[in-house]
């Protein structure tokens, strides 16, 4: 009985409960909202000490300078490339179907249009003056970069200090792996809060209304699953992708039906070295550093809720405000990648980038759980097309 009580099966039950809940019973779950927020305000948490740690080791461990420029850095652009591909094809996905809600919501407070910058302005705004007043204030695209340089310096100082700094980052990426353990087993009770909240406020008419913004998920995936991921491939890897698919296509189904991309990887590298024809070598490290630091799919799915949730509340996001949302959704998937639940977190970090209430979170997480199958799929058939592509440059 007890496997059946996973925290996917007990979440579902939450986004049911949500929903019959808000309908009979609004006063309660419009009472109950503290226990979403205090969901939200545990994830917030953690995005800090998780992101920074995540990437520092990620880039560290690739052992030093040399293994950076070679296998790492070519990792690391393909990587950034493809989930800049996916954000791009979100965003302009989303701005052509326009989904949003048919009435607009009412935020708790007033949210104003975001500001508009110009472009010296913007990239200004990427560079931390002061990397304490970045952490304190959530400055995620700052501390971002701070981090990555931060890490590639200490590639280049005495190996007795990197391996120490190394080890003590490590420690805090694993303790922080283990509160978001933690945290994400209150996801039923954030999910029924927060749904049920959404629900109590605005009507049941507010679930009906997400069929086009179901459908601009879906579309721009598939567009990147099977026309950009593909063409990319061939032109770089020179190989066809759809013989390599029949090949490899036990991972991907694996992936769908397990939404983790973590569960799947042993399959991943097994189908990639024996069936794949990728060496045993490339696959050990190109794919575990795919499932930590590359997520597709999530990256583009992020991107559109952003947008969908900023229509529905009738906020219009500019150029800049959609160049945030590239970066940080961009950075963030590297950052908060390997982690269980990592889309909520990554959906707080952009929500907060943008102005936007993070209880708007409850409008997309009656159909979240179906599309992050899809969008864990599209994540490691990314990483397996990386590690053919990559492998030709070993």
């Amino acid at each position: 009985m007890k496997k059946y009580l996973t925290t996917e099966t007990l979440t579902l039950a939450a986004i049911v409960l949500g929903v019959l809940a808000g309908v009979w019973l609004p006063e309660t779950m419009l009472s109950l909202k503290w226990m979403g927020d205090l969901f939200l305000m545990l994830l917030k948490m953690l995005i800090i000490p998780l992101v920074f740690a995540s990437v520092f080791v990620a880039i560290v461990s690739l052992g030093s300078g040399e293994a950076l420029k070679n296998l790492g850095l070519k990792a690391f652009g393909y990587y950034f490339l493809t989930t800049a591909l996916a954000v791009t094809t979100g965003l302009i996905v989303v701005n052509l179907i326009d989904p949003s809600t048919a009435h607009q919501l009412a935020a708790d407070h007033a949210v104003a249009p975001p500001k508009e910058h110009t472009l010296a302005s913007l990239l200004l705004s990427f560079v931390p003056s002061n990397i304490f007043t970045s952490l304190s204030q959530g400055k995620i695209v700052q501390i971002l970069l701070f981090v990555v340089f931060f890490a590639v310096a200490v590639l280049h100082i005495e190996p007795a200090k990197r391996e120490s700094l190394q080890i003590f980052f490590e420690a805090i990426n694993d303790a922080m792996g283990k509160i978001a353990e933690w945290i994400i087993k209150l996801t039923p009770l954030g999910v029924f809060s927060l749904i049920g909240y959404v629900i109590a406020k605005e009507g049941l008419q507010t679930l009906w209304d997400l069929e086009s913004y179901v459908l601009a998920v879906l579309l721009a995936l598939f567009i990147h699953a099977l026309i950009v991921l593909p063409a990319l491939a061939g032109f770089l890897g020179r190989f066809n992708p759809l013989e390599y698919f029949r090949k490899v296509r036990e991972a991907v189904l694996i992936a769908f039906s397990t939404a983790s991309s973590s569960a799947t990887l042993p399959v991943s590298i097994e189908v990639a070295g024996e069936k794949g024809g990728v060496r045993r070598e490339s696959a050990g490290f190109i794919l575990p550093l795919g499932a930590t630091v590359n997520m597709d799919g999530t990256a583009l799915y992020e991107a559109i809720a952003v947008m969908f949730i900023a229509n529905s509340y009738g906020v219009e996001l500019g150029f800049s405000q959609q160049i945030v949302i590239f970066l940080t959704a961009t950075f963030a998937s590297v950052g908060a990648a390997g982690i269980p639940g990592a889309g909520l977190v990554i959906m707080t970090m952009i929500l907060s980038a943008v102005g936007l209430p993070l209880e708007a979170i409850g409008l997309i997480a009656a159909v979240d759980r179906i599309l992050d199958m899809f969008r864990t799929a599209i994540n490691v058939w990314g990483d397996l097309l990386a590690a053919k592509v990559l492998n030709r440059f070993v």
